[in-house]
């Protein structure tokens, strides 16, 4: 179960990195329209989601540490930031929908918010793939636990 837990970890985290991408490829796009950001769209909004809904199910059926459990879900949270740093940042454009100071500056914690979701689900990977390897619970410094399987480096 634990290996099944540091594989959807890990698929978490291709599909992060891929969402970075592909908000790349939205903003690179000439001329940008309502597609230009589709596959940023469908990545973020529901295959980042269910990824870190079904790992976090299955970290907790495998009964992994709740500190790796929260910070599995932790991802599903961020992305609900993501949506509301959007809405917040739309409601500051002007009359004529088009952005303004105040409102590029709300944006502009997206992209902010969007790496911590890197950091979070890359930390995420590497506890699940310790807990996978050694069986032992991942230390602060990432090492494992001093009793457990893995030997000292």
């Amino acid at each position: 179960m634990r290996k099944l837990y540091a594989v959807l970890a890990g698929l978490l985290l291709v599909a992060v990195v891929a969402q970075m991408y592909f908000a790349a490829v939205g903003a690179f796009d000439k001329p940008q329209d309502d597609d230009s950001f589709a596959l940023h769209s469908v990545t973020g909004m529901m295959i980042i989601p269910a990824l870190s809904l079904l790992a976090t199910v299955v970290a907790a059926a495998a009964r992994v540490p709740g500190r790796q459990i929260g910070l599995t879900i932790l991802p599903l949270g961020l992305v609900i930031v993501q949506m509301l740093i959007i809405a917040l940042g739309g409601a500051f454009d002007d009359s004529t929908g088009n952005t303004t100071p105040l409102s590029l500056a709300v944006l502009g914690l997206h992209a902010l918010n969007g790496m911590a979701i890197i950091g979070v689900s890359a930390w995420v990977f590497r506890g699940a793939r310790q807990l996978a390897v050694t069986g032992s619970r991942p230390a602060a410094g990432g090492a494992p636990r001093e009793g457990s399987s893995a030997r000292a480096s």
